[in-house]
């Protein structure tokens, strides 16, 4: 999304993204997010909000606040996020060490 403002193009990317069923956020909440990020992110969620999204992260919901520059965009966007969800905690080691290759 953040290349739509550079080339004008952001209102047609949301146009796209709200579009699929579902729309997966792999690795959600990895880092800071800024408060451009977070408004276009807020602005997606809206238009997505009777469609499905999956979240998949390393932290807990709780820990993405944080993340956020505004805590008030914060609270909104992680409210439509976090109170519509089903949510799968998924505890242990990484699976990808047991995916490497054999040497």
């Amino acid at each position: 999304m953040a290349g739509g403002h550079a080339d004008q193009t952001f209102e047609s990317r949301i146009k796209i993204l709200q579009k699929p069923d579902i729309l997966i956020f792999d690795d959600f909440a990895m880092r800071q997010f800024t408060n451009t990020q977070s408004d276009d992110l807020y602005e997606l969620i809206s238009e997505r909000r009777d469609k499905s999204n999956i979240f998949t992260s390393n932290r807990t919901p709780s820990d993405w606040y944080q993340l956020f520059p505004n805590p008030v965009v914060a609270e909104s966007l992680l409210d439509r996020i976090i109170n519509k969800s089903h949510k799968i905690e998924i505890e242990g080691k990484s699976f990808r060490p047991m995916n490497q290759p054999k040497t």
